[in-house]
């Protein structure tokens, strides 16, 4: 049979959805990854063929309609939801021309898109095979599919259809112990944690110290927007640089160099989270999914500053369940941001907890185990 993944603009979306497509490619299907012009090189990275589909930067999407004319992000959390529909619609849009172009020479059999990638399901209908969605973190996104259906109401009129069509299969990955009553109906399975790697050194892997150790990552989000991820790290370098604790900055190299020459003696550089985060003793980041999930297969507390609308609700749904603190990064002082690291540190609720959603993680079906469940669509 073969495969179609269809990931989005940041390397997040395709390491998400990189173990569900290697153990469907190692049983022996054929499988591409569509993606992204900017991400290539993190589809290659993880061994799959590449379908490149928009050169578009994915900052566009989310700043200007499809005229190009500039829009508004909102601030409100229902507005922030469904606008984010809108801008993935507008990427599933961009994505279809070079789509279509491939499916032509290589139809699927099934296609699977990541939780946001609305031209899965449009590409599904175009050859009436089966679709799936595959969640690429912990949140539902649902709450955006109104905005994607408005914004893609002349697509979706050439296509037949009369909305965005249910998935035929949902694979979900966010632990059950903070999974909402309301989500819907879901194969769920095993997070496994995927990215770019590099050859080890041993405080990657070991503590050199006795301190408590701390890494601090922004994710891709400095990828996709270098300004406001170097601000954000910097802000928080200063507010963790403590003397009696171990600070690590997870960047790429080039945000890396700029923080080492910012921060002289800070140890900052590209760091694989899989292999950091079992070392570490507390993650500070920005919200995002997929680094949310590292640390809590790790069993390791979380300090979040969330960035956007469901970033927002997924460190909700940590705070709740006793596994993190949040705290709003538009309004927290360095002396605000220290306090709630160190009360996360020392705290044993919070790592009880964490190691509690750990647990739930391991004991969920691994990707080889929907293989059957997939070929049987």
């Amino acid at each position: 049979m073969r495969f179609l993944f269809i990931a989005a603009g940041s390397a997040a979306t395709v390491f998400g959805l990189a173990p569900l497509a290697t153990a469907v490619r190692n049983a022996g299907h054929e499988v591409f990854m569509a993606a992204n012009d900017n991400v290539m090189a993190s589809v290659a990275g993880v061994g799959l063929p590449g379908v490149p589909v928009t050169p578009v930067p994915l900052l566009d999407f989310i700043t200007k309609d499809r005229s190009g004319a500039p829009v508004t992000v909102p601030q409100g959390m229902a507005e922030g939801v469904r606008f984010t529909g809108s801008w993935f619609a507008r990427m599933a849009v961009a994505q279809l021309e070079r789509l279509l172009d491939f499916t032509a020479h290589r139809p699927p059999d099934v296609v699977v898109g990541g939780t946001l990638c609305y031209a899965a399901p449009l590409v599904a209908a175009k050859f009436g095979v089966p679709w799936v969605r595959h969640a690429w973190d912990a949140i539902d996104a649902t709450g955006a599919d109104p905005g994607a259906e408005e914004e893609l109401a002349a697509e979706l009129d050439a296509f037949g259809l009369d909305g965005l069509p249910e998935p035929d299969l949902f694979v979900d990955v966010c632990p059950p112990g903070i999974r909402p009553t309301h989500a819907p109906a879901a194969r769920l399975m095993r997070w496994i944690p995927v990215t770019n790697q590099r050859a080890l050194e041993p405080w990657l892997y070991a503590k050199d110290d006795g301190r408590p150790r701390i890494c601090l990552t922004a994710g891709s989000r400095v990828t996709q927007d270098a300004a406001e991820g170097m601000a954000f790290l910097s802000r928080m370098v200063e507010a963790l640089s403590l003397p009696d604790v171990e600070l690590l900055v997870a960047a790429p190299d080039d945000v890396a160099a700029q923080l080492r020459a910012d921060h002289p003696g800070i140890r900052a550089g590209w760091m694989p989270l899989d292999v950091l985060a079992p070392s570490c003793d507390l993650v500070v980041h920005h919200g995002g999914g997929t680094t949310a999930l590292t640390a809590l297969r790790a069993g390791v507390p979380q300090l979040i500053l969330p960035q956007g609308a469901f970033s927002v609700r997924g460190a909700q749904a940590l705070v709740d369940y006793g596994a993190a603190l949040s705290l709003d990064p538009r309004e927290a002082a360095p002396a605000t941001v220290t306090e709630a690291a160190r009360e996360l540190l020392y705290s044993a609720g919070h790592r009880a907890r964490a190691g509690d959603l750990a647990r739930d993680i391991a004991r969920l079906p691994a990707p080889p185990d929907l293989v059957d469940t997939l070929t049987a669509l």
